[in-house]
């Protein structure tokens, strides 16, 4: 199995590669799925989060209100990191089952939005960063996402500086560009994925002989 962490800067496209490296055979781990998985109603992620906040961060339907939890933790160190107190181990367990159930030879794609921010990177055997200019981010995050300016760049601003992103990848696709650039790199890194799993497959096998 080869494990690889993918993360990239808020409209930097890093979805768009997920799909495509899903499309290639990738096994996908979305990080941000499962985080909304394991806070689902019913879950003892929620219930957990009711407790540490209070039923006002409850819809009327019973469901997680994420823009009322997101103003309570934005900006607040303490409160963020009790929250992610409660759901990081719930996502690694989740993430673990998965990536269990892949297969020996799988090329596992572990899909991390904060794996810069959060020190991961010892996590996974590669990095791969998907890389677009702040002036790129800012717009598509306006014209794409409804977002104004002022919201955009809070965003982006809560994450890694570019630089920091850049120094943690093994490999970098530059995503700054129009959508038909985009694929011919990550057939390139799903070529370089490939080889480097057949590689390790077959040093596996001759360590077990």
């Amino acid at each position: 199995m080869l494990r690889l962490g993918l993360t990239g800067g808020i409209g930097a496209g890093k979805s768009e590669v997920s799909r495509l490296l899903t499309g290639y055979g990738a096994v996908l781990i979305d990080s941000d799925r499962i985080a909304r998985d394991v806070v689902a109603p019913g879950t003892p992620g929620l219930a957990a989060v009711v407790a540490e906040f209070g039923p006002e961060v409850l819809t009327g339907s019973g469901a997680l209100d994420r823009p009322k939890l997101g103003g309570v933790v934005f900006g607040d160190q303490d409160r963020l990191r009790a929250l992610n107190a409660i759901v990081h181990p719930l996502v690694r367990a989740r993430s673990a089952e998965l990536e269990a159930a892949a297969g020996p030879e799988s090329i596992v794609v572990h899909d991390v939005p904060l794996l810069v921010e959060n020190g991961m990177s010892a996590l996974y055997d590669l990095v791969v960063v998907v890389d677009a200019s702040p002036e790129t981010q800012l717009d598509r995050l306006v014209r794409l996402r409804g977002m104004t300016a002022s919201q955009a760049r809070e965003r982006m601003a809560a994450q890694a500086t570019r630089e920091e992103r850049r120094s943690a990848a093994d490999l970098l696709i530059d995503n700054d560009g129009p959508l038909a650039d985009l694929e011919p790199q990550v057939q390139e890194v799903w070529r370089e994925l490939t080889a480097r799993a057949a590689a390790r497959s077959r040093a596996g096998r001759a360590a077990e002989e």
